[in-house]
């Protein structure tokens, strides 16, 4: 973040503070910063005051402090940095002790991960987190729920009770057994039953839930805070939270929103406080669970009376379907997942997204996530509804014995490119039903699907520019060659905050040839096999339209390119609508460049975090750049983040002998434009 924008950030968030707490106001007073905007710096020396003015201001405002032998340490970094706050926490003390005690971090065993979030008691055997922690490690089984399967047998899971700075006491309790996971269309919550003892010490009281949440400036969010990589000022939080996360913290705020089901809080946060109890200061009563939220600009949280009802029904056996109202739907200013927990110190770094300075279209319907008409049609509205989603008639298997697929020799016999082989999860690539491969076939694209995530591991595609054909678009269809049961035609996909169908080989590539060919081509591509989800918003113009660009610079005589896209698979890809989403994607694009009349190859990824629904989750990351755009990288990082050899394409990489093509792509900038792509070394 520049400093410009990180001054204008910090100026808008303590504006926001100062007009629902007048005290506060007051108390900044001394600074000379006053509710009025001040003129903007005259230069580099008043731009650094500036901001550090404001940060004194915003620290002033939202303090994050550490927890130590259950008591909250006032202890603030400005010397009158916590006045005000300090009065009020002082005034809670009797109150917010014991529901200090009642929480803990989700610690666990046998999982990927060291912990997951947040809980807190809210009965005597009973402790209650948000659903997208729970399904980290728990799922529904049958009319109850269970524990996952990890890699080394059943996960187990405890909460850890103490997990303070500079305090190396544990004080765990084991999870029994999951007692409830809230459908999705409900609030953000689970319960799992908990030892009521372990050894001579016993739980702490449960935290009262209010039957009535009020807007106040009275709060605090009590939980565990995670390095989080996404935050765009890394020096402010890393100076609020001393490079020490992870362990328990009191960040005090106030509600400035109440909704039917949720409410919306300033509470300073971070990934890994998913979970937290958000506590009224003048009762001691949970106002809400923390879920998710924006660091500088507002946070959710489930409200209490809500999460009562819940209670109510797990515990008379009532069945729980209940479906969103406007206020309960996912939203899109997610923060979004830190990385997997580690030492307490920080030191990763965040990288910057420079805005797109093209125009181009987003595509025809809302399925085509990936996909964009040819740079010469006119821009149309993307369609969300899901009635263009209709499932059409399923072929029979006998219908694609014509089928050739992607050809190796496309570009000639010269420059024979295989079709790209599963090499790490080999074990999970899909044998056809009739025993004839791996590989199904479609007019000029094929596809290799995972069995165990039901999508395809890549589609690779042959592309004949010269001869495109635009087809009318079909419903969406089945293939009969595998089963049913490893394609997913319905479940993640809909309106939002469901995912849509987003084609890996885009519509109108395999669309080719004489106007029979092209369009079996163009209706092929409409197969499941052949989708993943993105959400509606993910649709950076570069990334959609890198076959178009690669055209123009392929041998003029031909204009043929071959194009391979894929999800990365991650273990740490979170469960929505019953689907492990894939949040990153690969592209590698080849050709003869019309210049060098040689093969090139080039490629390419982007990520869907941002626009992912509003979660926050405390494991691994795909990488540290939280990309909007697409970015240029080695061949070779393809391979070895998918597990996928693409044979002789990464030696003619423009990036494939340099070494520091591969080590230092983390830091390399988003692609503003086409012209950034380096097609020669």
């Amino acid at each position: 973040m520049s400093k410009e924008g990180r001054l204008s950030k910090l100026r808008q968030f303590n504006a926001s503070i100062r007009a629902t707490d007048s005290k506060l106001s007051e108390e900044s007073a001394d600074l000379g910063v006053s509710a009025q905007m001040l003129p903007e710096p005259a230069g580099p020396e008043d731009m650094d005051h500036a901001i550090a003015e404001e940060s004194i201001v915003m620290r002033r405002f939202r303090p994050v402090l550490a927890i130590k032998e259950n008591d909250t340490e006032l202890v603030f970094k400005d010397k009158e940095e916590g006045t005000l706050w300090e009065e009020r926490l002082k005034k809670a003390k009797t109150l917010l002790e014991p529901a200090i005690r009642a929480v803990g971090r989700i610690d666990l065993i046998g999982a990927d991960f060291q912990w997951i979030g947040t809980g807190w008691l809210v009965a005597d055997n009973m402790i209650v987190t948000n659903r997208h922690v729970a399904n980290e490690f728990a799922m529904r089984s049958g009319d109850g729920f269970t524990f996952k399967v990890g890699s080394a047998g059943r996960i187990g899971a405890a909460v850890d009770f103490l997990q303070e700075i500079g305090n190396d006491k544990q004080l765990v309790f084991r999870l029994v057994r999951p007692l409830h996971i809230e459908p999705q269309s409900g609030p953000d919550i689970s319960l799992f039953e908990i030892e009521m003892i372990s050894g001579d010490t016993k739980l702490a009281q449960p935290i009262r839930l209010a039957k009535n949440p009020t807007e106040t400036n009275g709060i605090a969010v009590i939980g565990y805070p995670a390095y989080d990589s996404r935050i765009p000022d890394t020096d402010l939080m890393e100076s609020m939270y001393g490079k020490i996360y992870n362990k328990k913290r009191l960040a005090p705020g106030g509600i400035t929103r109440l909704e039917t089901t949720r409410l919306l809080h300033n509470c300073t946060t971070l990934g890994g406080n998913s979970g937290s109890v958000v506590l009224d200061l003048d009762s001691g009563e949970a106002f809400g669970l923390h879920f998710s939220g924006t660091f500088m600009t507002t946070n959710y949280a489930v409200r209490s009376d809500v999460i009562a009802r819940v209670i109510a029904d797990v515990r008379a056996g009532r069945p729980r379907r209940e479906k969103p109202g406007p206020d309960t739907a996912a939203l899109t200013s997610n923060l979004p997942p830190p990385p997997p927990p580690g030492p307490d110190s920080g030191g990763r770094s965040v990288s910057l997204t420079i805005p797109l300075k093209i125009t181009v279209s987003i595509g025809e319907g809302g399925e085509d996530a990936l996909s964009i008409p040819r740079l010469s049609r006119p821009p149309t509205a993307p369609t969300m509804s899901v009635e263009d989603d209709a499932e059409g008639t399923e072929a029979t298997t006998a219908d694609y014995r014509n089928r050739n697929g992607y050809q190796a020799s496309f570009l000639g016999a010269r420059n024979v490119i295989e079709l790209p082989v599963v090499e790490r999860d080999a074990h999970d690539v899909l044998e056809l039903e009739d025993g004839s491969g791996t590989e199904l076939k479609y007019e000029h694209y094929s596809v290799v699907m995972n069995r165990a995530r039901r999508m395809c591991f890549f589609s690779a595609v042959n592309i004949d520019g010269k001869n495109s054909v635009k087809s009318a678009r079909v419903a969406w269809k089945w293939d009969p060659r595998i089963p049913r049961s490893q394609q997913i035609m319905n479940e993640c996909y809909g309106n939002p905050p469901k995912f849509s169908r987003g084609h890996m080989t885009r519509r109108e590539d395999p669309g080719w040839g004489d106007p029979e060919t092209a369009k079996r081509g163009n209706q092929d591509s409409m197969h499941v096999t052949n989708v993943t989800p993105q959400m509606q918003a993910f649709n950076a113009p570069i990334w959609l339209a890198l076959e178009d660009y690669a055209l123009q610079h392929a041998r003029e005589d031909e204009m043929k390119i071959s194009v391979f896209t894929g999800p990365y698979f991650k273990r740490s890809d979170s469960t929505m609508h019953g689907v492990r989403i894939p949040v990153s994607f690969w592209k590698i694009i080849a050709f003869i460049h019309d210049d060098t009349r040689k093969l090139c190859a080039t490629g390419y990824e982007m990520t869907q975090k941002e626009n992912l629904p509003e979660e926050e989750f405390v494991f691994g990351q795909f990488n540290s750049k939280q990309l909007k755009v697409a970015t240029q990288v080695a061949i070779r990082s393809i391979e070895a983040k998918s597990g996928i050899s693409f044979g002789r394409l990464a030696l003619v990489d423009p990036f494939g002998d340099e070494e520091e093509g591969f080590a230092d792509e983390r830091n390399r900038a988003p692609l503003e434009a086409f012209e950034q792509i380096r097609f020669v070394r």
